[in-house]
């Protein structure tokens, strides 16, 4: 069992982002908004801003420990990408059998006629995600990267068929493409 004295991970902060840590829980803010984050189960991490970085430190860690500064070191930069630039998935609409009909009501993405079922079947959109539909394809944009990932994957989760063979049955809602928002 090796443990290294001291694992530093440190974060540049641009400008235009302001970046607060109030014991494990951080807050940034940019352009595009304001996302705070609660790290306080890393529990022998500390996060501290000098200048314009923000660092991750942990003692005497194992492998495990060294994982966790690296991870919420990540966190940190994917928050700061998120409020100055964003993130947009795009999902493509493919059917062979039935026209598959989208439609984003409140906090829900609504898929009718999959399979030419009766009923729709329900995605839900989590926390600030944006989805539009346009023709065959959904997008799901925002600035929590965590936010937009899990919502383009409840909906093409919402479209996963079983007891079909897939290279007849292609049927469903797919990612195809992930990108910053840029503007």
């Amino acid at each position: 069992m090796v443990r290294e004295v001291r694992i530093v991970e440190d974060v540049e902060i641009p400008e235009g982002v302001s970046v607060e840590v109030k014991d494990k829980t951080v807050k940034v803010s940019g352009p595009k908004g304001e996302i705070k984050r609660d790290f306080s189960h890393a529990k022998k991490v500390r996060i501290w801003i000098e200048g314009n970085k923000v660092y991750v430190e942990s003692f005497f860690t194992r492998r495990k420990e060294k994982a966790i500064v690296y991870s919420v070191a990540a966190h940190i930069k994917n928050m700061i990408k998120g409020v100055t630039k964003g993130y947009r998935y795009w999902l493509k609409i493919i059917y062979s059998h039935f026209p598959i009909t989208v439609k984003v009501e409140g906090d829900k993405v609504l898929i009718i006629n999959f399979l030419g079922e009766k009923s729709p079947r329900v995605a839900k959109i989590v926390g600030s995600a944006k989805v539009k539909v346009q023709k065959n394809d959904v997008i799901v944009e925002g600035i929590n990267i965590e936010e937009v990932g899990q919502t383009a994957a409840n909906i093409e989760q919402a479209t996963k068929i079983t007891g079909f063979d897939r290279r007849v049955f292609v049927d469903g809602i797919y990612i195809y493409k992930k990108e910053f928002m840029e503007g």
